[in-house]
């Protein structure tokens, strides 16, 4: 071998890190040790080879040693060499030892280590939409003894620690471990183990990033049946190329248009934010699908009274089509799930009895007409024109809509006039007539970063409040501390885009069968949620069952899921709102009080 080619091979043995450097201090020890031994073993008086062996190994691992030495001259200086050589040997050690711990308590500071865990819940990906994706997390296992939630983004894992934990405080029986790395490298990925997950979400953030970690998930050698892979796309032009990135096995949803349709649909009925809010935080009520064996070959009509606890709202057939509100004749297969409106899976139980129905309160269905409108939109955004397309099909033949910030797209099919304006100034809201509309919208203006659009939200919604235009007012937020704030407004309806959206990923994230039920939920087509007047279903001022109400809408094609309280309409958070009542516990309505029902119209 070549001098060269021995060097090379030195050097290549050398940058194996610390087991390496520790090996040749181990062998120069050895070595050491052998030519000392071999050496003064001659001159030595009383101890054979192996007591001097003995003699230099001590000396080489602790000099101190020397002390007490006599005996030949030679043997003397031979055991001094030995134990200035140890001095060197262990200063060595030391100093391989140090830095071989700090380079590893650096790479664990880094998150470079992989998370051995299974049944965890992966997120890919970091945007302000993280910590409410966490929160409800953490809320939506409460019940488990033990859980994981594994966080893989391209930043400083320390920082990511400290926000979470400035942001959500203490997180129970969830642990919440960071790893630092690019979530569309394959090498990344592995720190958080995905073949093992109990699901994936990957963040909204740039829809180029997402679809380049969908294509590294779907690319990428799976140990076992790959986990559920839940996303959303910032834009809504991305949404079919990011579904063919993640296959088959991966829910994309459409954050713009969902954030689009909830405000179209919360301008019109107030208190609607506060209904989808329920049904998608882990706080009070979630949608479940369970498998109900004994109501096999029963009409849906009677399954609307077959909980106490919970309430049916549709069903899963057995070839996975989703049936929202249907009609009460339709029959239960085998196979088929209802899906129910509960605080928890464990509350979902037959109830003994059927509950207490008043017939003699419930009102004659009257014919529903449609009045044409006006709706006024402030500000523009991104989501202007698509909230333009959701809110056409619900408007009737010679309803307006119009338009004050900047100037308007041109839609085929609607009336639309426009008017550039500040939107923030009270003269310029005053010129604007706000009595003459039933629907006023405020978009944030995506002109601005996020806290700033928030702010100039605030001071829009503010005057409006002040001026009392009369008209149902829906505010779009960035920010849910925004939200909180702007409570002194007594505004009920902010629609906090990106907030539910995060809401709808970790619902996702426990069932990805929940897509296709809030598909249905926010869409035009098929039946949606409704708040009507209490008195048309029944006679208010006298005490009332929630199951009279079921029945009086079950009459008209519909299933009530909750009522609105005129009087609490005010008080955050719920505003009112209450989900899946008690079936049998009379109550007394007011004529302002509303029912919430799933409806087509």
């Amino acid at each position: 071998m070549s001098r060269e080619r021995l060097r090379y091979w030195f050097d290549n043995t050398m940058s194996k890190g610390t087991p390496a450097l520790i090996g040749w201090l181990a062998v120069v020890s050895l070595a050491l040790i052998l030519v000392a031994t071999a050496i003064a073993a001659p001159f030595a008086e009383g101890p054979g080879w192996l007591g001097i062996a003995w003699m230099s190994l001590l000396r080489t691992l602790d000099p101190g040693t020397m002390g007490g030495d006599d005996g030949n001259p030679f043997f003397v200086f031979m055991m001094l060499v030995v134990t200035v050589g140890g001095l060197f040997i262990v200063s060595a050690l030391v100093g391989v030892l140090s830095a071989g711990l700090d380079s590893k308590l650096d790479d664990l500071r880094k998150g470079r280590s992989r998370v051995v865990e299974k049944g965890h819940t992966v997120v890919l990906g970091w945007s302000e939409e993280i910590f409410a994706v966490v929160s409800e997390l953490v809320k939506a296992k409460e019940s488990e003894k033990r859980s994981v939630v594994a966080v893989l983004a391209d930043r400083d894992k320390v920082e990511m620690e400290e926000e979470l934990r400035d942001r959500l405080g203490d997180t129970g029986r969830t642990r919440v471990v960071c790893r630092a790395g690019d979530p569309a490298e394959p090498s990344a990925l592995e720190f958080v183990s995905p073949d093992t997950a109990g699901s994936i979400l990957v963040l909204p953030t740039d829809d180029a990033e997402l679809i380049r970690t969908l294509l590294a998930l779907s690319n990428r050698p799976w140990a076992d049946a790959r986990p559920p892979i839940i996303a959303a796309v910032s834009d809504s032009d991305n949404l079919v190329a990011a579904r063919l990135a993640g296959g088959v096995h991966a829910e994309v949803i459409d954050s713009q248009g969902i954030a689009a349709r909830l405000v179209v649909q919360s301008c019109r009925q107030s208190g609607l934010s506060a209904v989808y809010t329920d049904l998608l935080d882990f706080d009070g009520d979630e949608i479940y699908m369970k498998a109900e064996p004994v109501l096999v070959g029963r009409l849906y009509g009677e399954a609307l009274f077959a909980y106490d606890s919970a309430t049916p709202i549709g069903l899963r057939t057995d070839d996975g089509r989703v049936l929202i509100n249907p009609p009460s004749s339709t029959r239960i297969g085998n196979g088929d799930q209802l899906i129910l409106i509960a605080p928890d899976d464990s509350a979902i139980k037959l109830t003994g009895a059927p509950p207490v129905v008043l017939p003699e309160t419930i009102r004659a269905p009257r014919p529903s007409r449609r009045e044409p409108t006006r709706t006024l939109i402030l500000g523009a955004n991104s989501r202007r024109t698509r909230i333009l397309r959701e809110l056409g099909p619900y408007l009737a033949p010679g309803s307006e809509i119009h338009l004050a910030g900047s100037p308007a797209p041109d839609l085929p099919g609607m009336l639309l006039t426009s008017k550039e304006c500040d939107t923030t100034s009270r003269v310029a809201l005053e010129a604007l007539g706000l009595g003459a509309y039933d629907h006023t919208i405020v978009l944030s203006d995506d002109a601005y970063d996020a806290q700033k659009a928030d702010a100039r939200t605030l001071v829009t919604l503010l005057h409006l409040r002040d001026m009392r235009s009369g008209s149902a007012i829906v505010s779009e937020m960035n920010d849910e501390r925004n939200r909180r704030l702007a409570e002194v407004a007594e505004a009920d309806d902010f629609v906090v885009g990106g907030k539910l959206v995060s809401l709808l990923l970790t619902q996702l994230a426990e069932n990805r069968h929940l897509a296709q039920v809030f598909d249905h939920l926010f869409s035009h087509r098929g039946s949606e949620i409704y708040l009507k007047p209490v008195g048309d279903y029944v006679v208010t001022g006298g005490p009332v069952t929630f199951a009279t109400l079921i029945e009086a809408a079950r009459r008209r094609g519909e299933t009530a899921i909750g009522y609105r309280l005129a009087a609490a309409s005010g008080l955050a958070p719920s505003y009112g709102v209450v989900l899946n009542p008690g079936k049998s516990q009379p109550m007394t309505f007011t004529a302002d009080d509303r029912v919430i029902v799933l409806s087509e119209d």
